[in-house]
């Protein structure tokens, strides 16, 4: 076992401490390591779907425009470095070994869970790179994530849907609510938001704070051309015909976000010119997201996690008009509404497999089964092997419904080196 393995083997045994919220200990653990968080420029993003994507956005246009960047993600697709990415290149295993071993021997930090040392390694590989803008992704909810403890350039709330609801709330609204919490007195919201429900509650909330406040839909929007371009309108700027890096309807929601967030930070002095704006959202990547693998059979990988992000995949799936057979790879966390979820490829599909990492809190495949007659994988490279079979070489295997599981199939299509999972 390697150095980094060992260090992976011991922050991966604090997900037996579970989730816990409160900002408290990230607080009392950031003071005693010298407040990392205070060295750095945030632009601070929430949201049900879609933050990742407008994370990876906004840290492209700004490296774009020739800026030292930071950005954080969570959970990670296939490397526990990829969390932590510096001028978008994961964190060295090297680095990130020393920096977890060094969280090790601090008895400071004992009580602290897997998100929280993860979060502060964070922080503190942003410092010491001396990155000049970071783009930081909340983990579960906001108010109470242990990344909100910054205050950033811009706030950044993304599309609201159900999820999480025995932590978050069971409606939109309560769920923005949470969400609502990384909004900060006096600094520029950008909400886009559609659900009206949620809407309002970040509106009122951005309001009540004296945060200058942006909504979609209103203040700026984005539409797409039938080319597949995308026209997007800021306060006194329109950009027209954008060529988006990365696939799917949807992107032009996030790419109006990315793009209202960079036109607060300009009024607040970053040089973030139009040459920029275009080559960052043309070159932008985030694997697991709508990403297309040419083969026989094509993979579609996409990391459609709740009812919404389903429905999503589905709608793009309408557009492709896919001649071959369809087979879908799918396997959930526990606590997602999966009934929706998999009724949203009614008609798309010609069959569906079953499989999930051996995470405790994955859904069982038998129950997904029952939802939806499917074949049961007993692991996933099973279940790679059973898709692949039943698309043919004309078909299309799309695997979705779990992080996890896009983290293990995604390697044994593309190849490449995996850690393990973990649903954190």
């Amino acid at each position: 076992m390697s150095d980094y393995e060992r260090a992976l083997a011991w922050v991966y045994g604090l997900q037996n401490r579970g989730v816990k919220l409160g900002l408290e200990r990230m607080q009392a653990a950031l003071a005693s390591r010298g407040d990392p968080q205070r060295a750095c420029p945030f632009v601070h993003i929430a949201g049900s779907n879609g933050k990742g994507s407008v994370a990876a956005m906004v840290e492209r246009i700004a490296r774009a425009a020739g800026y030292h960047t930071g950005q954080f993600a969570s959970p990670h697709l296939s490397r526990y470095v990829e969390r932590v990415l510096i001028d978008g290149a994961p964190l060295d295993e090297d680095e990130a070994t020393r920096r977890l071993c060094g969280q090790r021997a601090d008895a400071s930090l004992d009580d602290l869970t897997f998100f929280e040392h993860t979060t502060l390694l964070a922080f503190e590989a942003f410092r010491d790179h001396g990155c000049d803008l970071v783009a930081l992704e909340a983990g579960l909810g906001g108010r109470l994530d242990a990344t909100n403890v910054v205050t950033p350039e811009v706030s950044v709330v993304t599309s609201i849907s159900l999820e999480h609801q025995h932590i978050l709330g069971d409606t939109t609204a309560a769920i923005a609510g949470e969400k609502a919490g990384i909004l900060k007195p006096g600094v520029p919201a950008v909400i886009a938001a559609r659900d009206a429900p949620a809407r309002e509650v970040l509106k009122a909330r951005a309001q009540a704070l004296g945060a200058p406040v942006w909504l979609i839909g209103e203040d700026f929007d984005a539409s797409r051309r039938a080319d597949g371009l995308v026209d997007i309108a800021v306060p006194e700027e329109s950009f027209d015909g954008l060529r988006l890096g990365l696939a799917g309807a949807y992107q032009a929601d996030n790419a109006a976000a990315a793009v209202a967030a960079v036109q607060r930070l300009r009024s607040r002095g970053y040089r973030l010119d139009d040459d920029a704006v275009r080559t960052g959202l043309a070159e932008v990547r985030w694997p697991g997201r709508l990403e297309w693998v040419d083969g026989a059979p094509a993979f579609l990988f996409d990391a459609a996690h709740n009812a919404d992000g389903c429905a999503t995949l589905a709608a793009h799936l309408r557009s492709l008009a896919f001649s071959g057979p369809v087979v879908l790879l799918f396997g959930a966390m526990s606590d997602k509404d999966h009934a929706r979820m998999l009724a949203s490829f009614d008609g798309l599909v010609d069959a569906r497999v079953y499989a999930i990492p051996p995470i405790p809190r994955a859904a069982a495949l038998a129950a997904l089964a029952a939802i939806r007659p499917g074949v049961v994988a007993p692991s996933v490279a099973a279940g790679v092997e059973l898709a692949r079979r039943a698309a043919t070489d004309r078909g299309l295997v799309v695997v979705a419904g779990s992080i996890f599981l896009l983290a293990e199939a995604r390697p044994l299509v593309v190849g490449g080196r995996a850690d393990p999972p973990i649903a954190m």
